[in-house]
């Protein structure tokens, strides 16, 4: 299997990178974005690309892939809602158009979040935005994947590029196996993240089109615990 991930560099991409440099599966990763990973090893190929509205210049390297882990996102404090949807709506419309127009058959994976608002109007920027990025992506012709994670715990070694989102985690991670015990259904890793992204690819399309947290440590689980992706 061959994949593409953009946001790489990020808390959740670096996860998902992991996850596919670990799967035996998977043959070829590119890596699209507007700097370098420090991620180094056979499988992985990076292309650096500043316009992330177009893709036109690397049309050529974004075919023969059987998935896009779509990562990149962005907090939408401090920024304008125009600048928040140019860079959560528009960056992963351009992505999925340029990938899907090369690659019948594609599986497209997006990160949005627990509270993400289907129907548009509501009063939250960032829920209404992802929720319209949501549908839209659905509606594409792939095969697409709604992630929603609510708290993800980091793990590996991986920390987040936001130092706002550093000092969170460093100040609750004490609290972290909690959640897990009173709120199973909104807490993941950034290991079940990676590991479930990678799962539905082999769903083609079946199954829950919307995944909570609750889904993606199901489809995430090590394979030693028993449990099989997508069953």
């Amino acid at each position: 299997m061959r994949v593409v991930v953009f946001g790489a560099t990020g808390m959740v991409g670096q996860g998902v990178v992991h996850a596919c440099v670990a799967d035996r599966d998977i043959e070829e990763i590119l890596l699209v974005g507007r700097t370098a990973s420090a991620e180094h090893h056979a499988k992985v190929r990076q292309v650096i690309h500043g316009d992330f509205t177009d893709f036109t210049a690397i049309e050529g390297e974004l075919e023969g892939f059987d998935a896009c882990f779509f990562c990149l996102g962005v907090s939408a404090a401090g920024l304008s809602e125009e600048e928040y949807t140019r860079i959560t709506h528009d960056y992963t419309l351009a992505a999925a158009r340029a990938v899907g127009a090369h690659n019948p058959g594609l599986t497209f994976t997006y990160v949005s979040g627990e509270g993400t608002d289907s129907t548009e109007a509501g009063r939250s920027t960032w829920a209404r935005v992802k929720g319209r990025t949501e549908n839209e992506l659905l509606a594409m012709p792939f095969h697409a994947y709604m992630f929603r994670p609510g708290y993800i715990q980091p793990r590996g070694g991986i920390v987040s590029k936001t130092p706002a989102y550093r000092r969170l985690y460093r100040l609750t991670s004490w609290l972290s196996p909690l959640l897990r015990r009173l709120a199973p259904g909104y807490v993941t890793t950034t290991e079940h993240l990676g590991r479930a992204m990678i799962a539905v690819v082999a769903l083609q399309g079946d199954g829950c089109k919307v995944l909570s947290s609750r889904d993606i440590n199901r489809l995430g689980a090590p394979a030693e615990a028993g449990t099989v992706p997508g069953q």
